[in-house]
């Protein structure tokens, strides 16, 4: 098996010589961000949205990128070509450190998921765990992850593929990987971010592409009973794209072949492909 090579710190190496300090900030604190990329074709798509993103919530977090955007888009693109990954998963991390920020990059090979799946769409159960929508943590893609990992560990001892999370009011956040929307009445319609929900890179193309075709749209606070009222729901993040949710709880919420989440899927797929 070929060895991984990462970049870390200023240079690249086998992914086991990269080692953390125990008493990095980092690491005891959870005190980091990260960003997970899709490559389509060695090509990052949406790559200024992503790096935007890591650079405002380091501002907020109070971490140095230690390399200007265009720096860091050759670093990963090189991390790509080491790695002979023409379609990839990406992971760029940076944490606080002892002194300084200290940075990865991380390259995976991507498998989708098979077809079948996104024609019978993601099953689901509901987090026992609530976000708390008024926290710093919520609105940054952070190392802290502990909630939506746990959330995600949850469902997949459930014997289901996602976990939704409600906040503390009840209301719908998000899935423990991704964004949600409902469809209602041919009106499409997600949580609003002051419910404690990722402001993520998918969901912002989904609002986009819900303008550009002209579908009505809605941001604001959604019951499990608005779900399951509505006529379809999918989920959305850079590495599943479009993903009909199928079932929440064993009910069905998403028919196979629903015609506005596969109008989504398509769109977005050709925008992907295009980027």
């Amino acid at each position: 098996m070929a060895t991984e090579t990462i970049f870390f710190n200023g240079r690249f190496m086998a992914a086991e010589e990269a080692m953390v300090p125990v008493s990095s900030p980092g690491f005891l604190y959870g005190w980091g961000l990260f960003e997970t990329m899709r490559a389509y074709r060695r090509n990052i798509v949406y790559f200024d949205a992503h790096l935007n993103r890591i650079a405002a919530s380091s501002r907020i977090l109070g971490l140095a990128l230690l390399h200007p955007q265009d720096k860091l888009k050759k670093i990963i693109t090189k991390a790509l070509e080491l790695n002979y990954a023409d379609d990839a998963c990406v992971r760029l991390a940076v944490w606080k450190a002892d002194k300084g920020t200290d940075i990865s990059v991380s390259v995976k090979k991507y498998t989708p998921y098979p077809e079948k799946k996104y024609r019978d769409g993601f099953s689901a159960c509901v987090s026992s765990l609530r976000q708390n929508e008024d926290s710093l943590l919520a609105r940054h893609k952070s190392a802290n992850y502990l909630l939506p990992r746990l959330s995600y560990m949850e469902a997949r001892a459930k014997g289901v593929d996602e976990a939704l999370v409600l906040n503390n009011r009840g209301y719908i956040a998000e899935a423990s990987r991704s964004n949600i929307f409902l469809i209602k009445d041919n009106i499409l319609f997600t949580p609003a971010l002051s419910c404690g929900c990722l402001d993520g890179i998918t969901r912002r193309l989904v609002l986009r592409l819900a303008k550009k075709y002209n579908f009505s749209c809605c941001e604001g606070n959604f019951t499990l009973q608005d779900l399951f009222d509505s006529d379809a729901a999918f989920l959305a993040n850079s590495l599943i794209g479009i993903m009909p949710l199928g079932r929440l709880d064993r009910k069905r919420v998403t028919k196979p072949g629903d015609k506005t989440t596969d109008f989504f899927r398509q769109r977005y797929q050709k925008m992907l492909y295009a980027d």
